[in-house]
């Protein structure tokens, strides 16, 4: 009996409930208070279809690349190296923002402690709340998260259906669609944060490391990754839909001005809304509420903590045993791969945010405006060919640090143009980057094979070419041409051309290019083919080897010393398990010299067993057959 299905259900509901942190938990009260049920749709809709876009989008690439089970977890060691250290601050910034959240709009308005024992409680409060998802962290991981997230999972259910007991009917005859006092909020429209809440809440789990290790995980258990998030992304949904409205119930039963407070930019607050209602009710009509409430509350917080624990724990090890840098080779390996100082910072941001009396929204601003770049640009470099370039670490930095004040000084003075600006400006700037480089490559390949295809025609042009070429090959020394086809080759049609001029040592004794040199000259230009078709490919981390079967070689003409030695070659055939090359060698006057073909095969780079031709050979060969 196959029940894939049911696996995907319990990874749906491990997802939902990981991605129902600080940001989801009480910004979907907040946003509700702020614009009524629209707001509160306009915030759930986007941000529980980004999360089922990502697990269909990661379907495609995993399926995309070959390696099996393995297939992306391969890819994504490649994808992370330029973006570490932003996935690193990411869940940095989301564990924060969920504690703090959780300690001030939970604990703080319970007001267990008053006088000067408060500060020492909230930090004794942090402190248990981060203790306990490293000890959740550590007592499932990631193969076994999902078992525990579904006993967790059944546990919020029943608190929900606690509640709902509790406060029916959920829906007073008041309900409106809009909020219950417009005036109340006083800060930005909800036309600022529209387009904020859409491009962050769409691009927010592709820098999101618990979401990057589940899809990895679910995927070598062969589970459909994109049923696991479209069930992840139904139950995060009502979720949010159940909580918001809570909150909604709320304000139209007992009135807006019982609520909220005002925070240090004049704005209105009202996180802890339904907590101050709850802990307001007499003790007679309580009943199991409290209970039921604050257990929801905190286990959504919990398997948030214990995705991060887990998820840096496997990011931070990952990385530190790849490092080759000096400095992280004297400390301790057991320090640097552990979550453990990484919780340490959460915990005193926590408390300095605390004490500086800040809001949820003060985190909040990187997701709409720092991380988008970066973000998009990670989406780019699955799906765009062209975008795998070097990152540009800082111009992103600089776009995103400039973006990330213009949006929180739209948020503070209220200017909705400066919000929709401060998210948008990132996102076109990445679409530029990437436009822009396409158009560079095609441009300078397209001039490069003007003039390649001119210098056979037109003598002045050969002329020019070869007479550049020996001076490039003669000087060492002299700056790279802007066409640098020269130096690595380029595409013409099917076959790649590399072009060269032979030397003293590439002859013998009477002055004629030696034969055995046909061999390495068609090798080289091999390896260049190779570097083209396949830029990702590296022989660090490669699950198998590219091996030479056999080789033939007919000598037509000789070539000698600084003569223009020009070689091709293409994919001539292939089949399940062998791919064969087909070469020719063209002298100065774009005679033939010789041809020839080859044939490859593929191994396993750990014990060298014959396999099929893997899928990303294929992918990279099929567009030169």
């Amino acid at each position: 009996m196959n029940f894939r299905w049911l696996n995907a259900l319990f990874w749906g509901n491990s997802v939902a409930l990981a991605w129902m942190w600080g940001l989801g938990l009480f910004f979907s009260v907040q946003i509700t208070f702020m614009f009524g049920l629209q707001g509160l749709l306009l915030f759930a809709v986007p941000n529980a279809l980004g999360l089922s876009l990502f697990g269909w989008l990661t379907q495609v690439v995993a399926n995309r690349h070959a390696g099996g089970p393995e297939s992306l977890a391969t890819f994504f060691e490649k994808f992370a190296r330029p973006f570490r250290l932003i996935l690193f601050l990411y869940q940095v910034v989301a564990l924060t923002l969920t504690v703090f959240a959780l300690t001030k709009y939970l604990f703080w308005p319970l007001d267990l402690v008053s006088g000067p024992m408060t500060a020492i409680y909230l930090g004794m409060v942090v402190f248990v709340v981060l203790a306990a998802g490293c000890l959740f962290g550590e007592e499932f991981g990631i193969q076994r998260i999902k078992f525990g997230h579904g006993l967790f999972g059944a546990v919020v259910l029943l608190c929900i259906a606690v509640i709902l007991f509790h406060l029916k009917p959920l829906v007073p005859e008041n309900l409106g669609w809009g909020p219950a006092d417009a005036k109340a909020w006083g800060g930005p429209t909800m036309a600022g944060f529209v387009i904020p809440l859409v491009i962050g809440l769409l691009v927010g789990p592709w820098l999101d490391l618990q979401h990057w290790q589940r899809a990895i995980q679910i995927h070598r258990e062969r589970t459909s990754i994109r049923a696991s998030y479209l069930w992840g992304g139904l139950i995060f949904f009502l979720l949010l839909l159940f909580h918001g409205c809570l909150a909604a119930w709320v304000l139209h039963k007992t009135g807006v001005a019982d609520y909220g407070n005002v925070g240090l930019d004049k704005f209105r607050y009202a996180h802890q809304l339904v907590v101050q209602y709850i802990e307001g009710l007499p003790p007679e009509a309580k009943g199991l509420l409290p209970a039921a409430y604050f257990t929801f509350l905190g286990i959504c917080v919990l398997t948030t903590l214990d995705s991060g624990y887990i998820a840096l724990k496997w990011f931070l090890g990952n990385t530190i045993a790849k490092s080759q840098n000096v400095l992280v080779g004297m400390l301790p390996k057991r320090l640097l791969d552990s979550p453990i100082p990484t919780f340490f910072l959460v915990a005193f941001v926590t408390l300095v945010g605390l004490v500086a009396r800040l809001e949820l929204e003060y985190f909040m601003v990187f997701y709409a405006s720092f991380f988008v770049g970066y973000a998009a640009l990670a989406i780019a470099r699955c799906f765009v060919p062209n975008s795998q370039q070097p990152l540009p670490q800082i111009r992103m930095f600089s776009l995103a640090s400039i973006s990330l004040v213009v949006f929180a000084f739209g948020y503070c003075t209220g200017a909705n143009l400066l919000l929709v600006l401060g998210s948008v400006l990132p996102l076109v700037y990445v679409v530029w980057l990437v436009v822009n480089t396409d158009l560079l490559r095609v441009v300078t390949a397209k001039a490069g094979e003007v003039i390649e295809a001119a210098a056979h025609e037109i003598p002045a042009i050969k002329t020019i070419t070869k007479t550049a070429s020996a001076i490039g090959a003669t000087h060492v020394t002299a700056p790279l041409p802007a066409d640098a086809h020269s130096l690595s080759g380029h595409f013409e049609g099917k076959w790649f051309v590399y072009s060269f001029i032979a030397t003293y040592q590439d002859t013998n004794s009477v002055g004629n290019v030696y034969f055995g040199m046909y061999g390495l000259f068609v090798g080289k230009t091999r390896e260049l083919f190779f570097d083209k078709a396949m830029p990702d490919f590296d022989l660090k981390t490669t699950k198998f080897y590219i091996l030479t079967r056999s080789f033939e070689h007919k000598f037509v003409r000789e070539a000698r010393e600084f003569d223009v030695i020009t070689v091709k070659i293409r994919v001539a055939d292939f089949n399940r398990k062998f791919c064969t090359l087909e070469h020719q060698i063209f002298g100065s006057e774009n005679e033939l010299l010789g041809k020839g073909k080859q044939s490859l095969l593929f191994v396993s780079s750990k014990d060298y067993s014959l396999l099929d031709i893997p899928g990303e050979v294929y992918n990279a060969f099929v567009p030169y057959v």
